[in-house]
């Protein structure tokens, strides 16, 4: 899954194509908004929120997450798309780009002024202007409980971060990834060096999280069965992940709450009035977990030097 640094890189560049100008076209290759066509309403920007990215126009806005698969590509008119067309599920131009979402996780259209419903259940974004270290560390000191490895992926806390930065984060940190987030030796640190990792990388094509930069990019992700780039010992995958629900159980924080169905019971009315906007539904990739409320379901892959991340209950 695409981590906050790629998201924040992919608003970057649907922004410097799209806002500002009015849109030619759009289609929504989806059964919901099929009918909705934003053509001749105006992009006013495209902003990254964690994983989450959200392109204003007019007054609404398109917000996805990419899940496993997901991406946004930026051609230039007439360009040929780099991948195959029935995976396109939101096309936008304009006189001179294409913005199309492909396998996108999720899309849902909802109105600009109901994002803080939508994306507010998240933590301080590293990459975003309105940071708040101390905020994230309350929200740390709610779960003294929970493995520090799961804590890291719930994106209530830290929005943004991934399997890669956490197993880096714990790394550098000398943490096993089950090591009690209460037991954390140094909270503030860890806090401010997400902060620091996920800068280093927003603007590079090539993220890198070994320093000096190394040939290895990572000092553990990826590296399972290699020696450790410290101390030589070998490096351990494992999964771990938030236990699942039973089957048709409420899953609490990670269910997305109802929304009110279109403009009789007060809803947005649709852009032009050929379709309907809806707020209680989207659309999302077949057996994709809900991980854009609170802690993804999944089990991930962790890599950790054994060695250097001691288990604490060994």
């Amino acid at each position: 899954m695409p981590e906050g640094d790629s998201i924040y890189r992919a608003a970057r560049r649907l922004d410097a194509a799209l806002s500002n100008r009015s849109l030619q076209s759009s289609d929504f290759r989806l059964p919901s908004y099929a009918t909705l066509n934003l053509a001749s309403q105006t992009v006013s920007s495209v902003i990254s929120r964690g994983k989450h990215l959200l392109i204003r126009v007019a007054d609404l806005s398109i917000h996805t997450h990419l899940s496993m698969d997901g991406h946004w590509d930026v051609y230039a008119t007439g360009e040929r798309w780099r991948a195959p067309a029935f995976k396109a599920r939101c096309v936008l131009r304009n006189p001179d780009f294409q913005a199309v979402g492909f396998d996108l996780g999720f899309l849902r259209v909802i109105r600009t002024v109901d994002e803080p419903d939508a994306v507010g259940h998240l933590g301080p974004d590293p990459l975003g202007a309105s940071w708040d270290a101390e905020e994230v560390h309350r929200r740390l000191a709610m779960m003294p409980e929970r493995p520090i490895a799961l804590t890291l992926l719930d994106q209530r806390v830290i929005a943004g971060l991934g399997n890669i930065y956490r197993s880096e984060l714990l790394f550098l940190l000398g943490l096993h990834p089950r090591t009690p987030t209460g037991q954390l030796p140094d909270p503030v640190y860890l806090v401010d060096l997400a902060h620091q990792l996920m800068h280093a990388n927003m603007d590079r094509s090539r993220r890198v999280t070994t320093t000096p930069p190394m040939r290895d990019q990572y000092w553990v992700y990826g590296r399972a069965g290699k020696p450790c780039l410290r101390c030589g010992d070998t490096v351990e995958h494992r999964k771990l992940g938030q236990p699942r629900p039973p089957a048709g159980a409420r899953r609490g924080a990670d269910r997305v709450p109802a929304g009110r169905r279109g403009p009789e019971a007060g809803g947005p009315r649709p852009a032009d009035g050929t379709g309907q906007v809806k707020t209680d539904e989207h659309q999302r990739a077949p057996g994709a977990e809900p991980c854009e409320r609170g802690i993804d379901l999944n089990e991930r892959d962790l890599y950790f030097c054994p060695s250097c991340q001691v288990d604490p209950f060994a």
